[in-house]
């Protein structure tokens, strides 16, 4: 059976491609606003007075609360996103993300309402969570059902591609607010950055009500009678390898993906006592860069495979994890950017950039947006979560970075470990990369009309 044919007419590519990375772009704006939010002003709002250091490792704790519930959105969205198509999944995603995040620009602080504060906080961060579960997993699986055969790590790339977009735009947003002094960030300014996804959730909302469902999941999953039950539990149970390579992948990604930005940027401004500006400024020339080497990176392994692109990412995180603490300890802003650029535009995106494609193709589509979002998310809950966490008490333990280096070197090497065991699928045809006793398979239910 060939391939089931992708988007043809280029202003329906172009369509798909915006629809897809403009929710990518607002889920993490939002997470990352939130993480930089975290680093520099949370602490201080939504907690007692106190260490400072405290405050920051409380505001990361919250942070990983909406990893902790990302693996439930998984299930949840992507038992959704398999038994009633992509499209409806994608809308009600990105609502809950922009709805969460915009909440946390009108919420009271803890000098105003107490203990209150900092539960209200957890709850829109739990709410942004179960969300973000399947929001990138469906948007990846939207492209790549649309992609040709040939670009589906180009067309997949788009999604990392707005993740990019989303962490540059958030990193500009904290940007913009420097000039303002502490007393008016600390009272209003914050605000802003949250108040501003709003506009974010209209666009999405928008385009994503006029774009069309899948041609892989109308034609091989709902014309062929393969709606499943239980697709999650089905993805584990018949695919548990590709499950664990996912989730093993995801470790490197990520936790440096946070790590490095997250963390990297709390530490550069309070440890290493670069100025906001200056600290932020390298992080988005990181980010832009990052912009362009995803979709390079993603259009060779159309060429040479997922698994040398990713495996490359891999082993540069285990060999960058010192290099970085090194480069940013000069207090040289051309150092600190590079040590960005590099942990953003190399490290995080070879590994980024081929994942889209790779994790949809390593499912069949009757469980693919389960199997994927699941395992996906597991990972985060295992690795980008703690991670900004785990980094800032590991030196508040130790008073020292090295720690936190080895802790990168380790992710990145049980990523290669992941990625080396997992099997190559960039020639794979994914309408039919089904089991050879799956042709009929007994949790299937009737296909809808």
């Amino acid at each position: 059976m060939t391939e089931i044919s992708s988007v043809k007419a280029p202003s329906s590519r172009l369509r798909v491609i915006f629809a897809a990375s403009i929710g990518s772009a607002l889920e993490w704006y939002d997470l990352f606003l939130y993480g930089t939010a975290s680093a520099l002003v949370f602490g201080e709002l939504f907690f007692p007075k106190g260490d400072v250091v405290i405050g920051t490792m409380l505001a990361f704790l919250t942070f990983g609360v909406g990893f902790v519930v990302r693996p439930l959105g998984g299930i949840l969205f992507g038992v959704l996103g398999d038994r009633f198509g992509r499209k409806p999944v994608l809308v009600a995603t990105l609502l809950m993300i922009g709805v969460g995040t915009t909440a946390i620009g009108v919420l009271p602080t803890y000098a105003q309402i107490g203990y209150w504060a900092p539960l209200l906080l957890v709850l829109m961060r739990v709410i942004q969570g179960l969300g973000a579960g399947a929001e990138y997993g469906g948007a990846v699986i939207y492209l790549v059902e649309n992609a040709p055969a040939h670009q589906r790590g180009f067309w997949g790339s788009f999604a990392p591609l707005g993740v990019s977009i989303g962490n540059l735009l958030a990193a500009g947003a904290f940007a913009l607010l420097t000039p303002l002094s502490h007393e008016d960030l600390m009272s209003w300014g914050w605000r802003l950055p949250f108040l501003a996804s709003f506009l974010l959730i209209l666009v999405g909302i928008f385009v994503r009500l006029r774009v069309t469902e899948t041609p892989v999941y109308t034609e091989a999953v709902v014309a062929r009678g393969k709606v499943e039950q239980n697709p999650a539990m089905e993805a584990l149970r018949r695919h548990p390898r590709n499950f664990f390579v996912v989730l093993g992948a995801r470790l490197a990604e990520n936790g440096l993906g946070y790590l490095f930005p997250v963390f990297g940027l709390s530490y550069v401004i309070t440890t290493v006592g670069v100025p906001k500006s200056a600290a932020l400024g390298a992080l988005m020339l990181a980010f832009t860069i990052e912009l362009f080497a995803i979709v390079g990176f993603a259009s060779l392994s159309d060429r040479v495979g997922r698994r040398p692109v990713y495996l490359f990412g891999a082993l540069c995180g285990v060999a960058f994890a010192f290099p970085f603490f090194w480069m940013v300890e000069t207090r040289q802003w051309i150092w600190i950017a590079l040590a960005f650029v590099i942990a953003r535009a190399v490290v995080t995106a070879a590994m980024f950039g081929p994942q889209a494609a790779y994790f949809a193709e390593l499912f069949p589509p009757q469980r693919r947006f389960a199997g994927f979002a699941f395992a996906r998310e597991t990972g985060s809950l295992l690795a980008g979560g703690p991670a900004p966490f785990l980094a800032a008490y590991l030196v508040s333990l130790t008073g020292s970075w090295w720690p936190v280096a080895c802790y990168a070197a380790l992710l990145s090497g049980l990523t290669a470990i992941a990625i080396w065991a997992g099997p190559e699928t960039y020639q794979e045809n994914i309408s039919t990369n089904i089991l050879p006793d799956e042709e009929v398979h007994p949790t299937a239910v009737p296909a809808r009309a």
